[in-house]
């Protein structure tokens, strides 16, 4: 009777509340986890599940070093990208009908390189929205300039971006590089204007091959 009575004493439902219930989700198989506050004469009380604590600990760290990694490599890919193909430019500007600026010109190495290297940023920055982000609608195949936004405002997607514009660029000026030396045109001033802005680099290229095309004809 007196353990009977304790127990009845010791049970004080009006002054046991219930604070807040906050769910957990682990993997693709969401379950709901409860976490629950109580409050005792005054005092916080947390109940909660018992977590796989190793298991929690191991994602946690290769998250961590994926992100870490992926970090590195964009403040890496930046400077050196860039760097890269400087001296490209340089040789095509300063010695064009050297021996050694054909050779490099002739090579698909630095193609190859950056394709490669391209393809792994590629490969970092896809995440499970990106075809969402490019293409919000569901009736249209258009992407939409918000979502391609917001999709840049990543540092590893816009560093992808980046080794694409090298790419390109450098395509591009060994395309008006050859074409020079094949027509005898002048192209050291459209090659660097390709580095910085490869349409209007492409277009002074076109405009001073027709003057030079219209010289020829002038003088015949």
């Amino acid at each position: 009777m007196a353990f009977s009575s304790c127990l009845c004493h010791f049970s004080i439902p009006h002054k046991l509340q219930r604070n807040q219930t906050a769910p957990f989700g682990h993997g693709s198989n969401s379950s709901v986890l409860s976490r629950q506050q109580y409050f005792l004469e005054g005092s916080r009380v947390i109940t909660s599940p018992n977590l796989p604590k190793t298991l929690l600990q191991r994602r946690s760290s290769r998250v961590s070093a994926s992100w870490l990694a992926s970090c590195e490599v964009v403040k890496s890919v930046f400077p050196l990208g860039t760097i890269a193909v400087l001296p490209f430019y340089v040789f095509m500007v300063v010695a064009p009908k050297a021996k050694l600026t054909q050779k490099m010109m002739e090579s698909n190495i630095p193609y190859i390189v950056f394709g490669l290297l391209y393809s792994y940023l590629l490969y970092l920055s896809w995440t499970p929205d990106t075809l969402q982000l490019l293409f919000p609608s569901n009736t249209s195949w258009i992407p939409e300039l918000a979502g391609i936004a917001k999709m840049f405002s990543r540092e590893i997607t816009l560093a992808s971006a980046w080794i694409h514009l090298l790419i390109i660029d450098l395509f591009a000026a060994r395309q008006v590089y050859h074409d020079g030396l094949q027509n005898d045109i002048e192209t050291r001033h459209s090659i660097p204007m390709i580095l910085l802005c490869c349409p209007i680099g492409l277009v002074t290229h076109l405009v001073t091959k027709k003057l030079y095309s219209l010289r020829e004809v002038k003088n015949n």
